[in-house]
């Protein structure tokens, strides 16, 4: 990967899906402690997501608006 796209047949790197969802990668953090962000895995010592899994949380977010 030439790091200018996300690459579909790879573990997504906590910076991938940071970039990929427009969130800091704290957020990513954050929500992962509170078992609200989307589906991780540790690969060793790494974070890593499945791009599916990503994209499927994203699909599954509420569309209303916040107010």
């Amino acid at each position: 990967m030439n790091g200018q796209a996300l690459a579909e047949d790879r573990l997504w790197s906590v910076e991938d899906a940071s970039y990929y969802l427009g969130v800091p990668i704290q957020t990513l953090y954050s929500w992962r402690g509170q078992g609200i962000g989307p589906p991780a895995r540790r690969v060793g010592r790494r974070l890593r997501y499945r791009p599916e899994d990503v994209k499927a949380w994203v699909a599954a977010l509420s569309t209303d608006v916040a107010s």
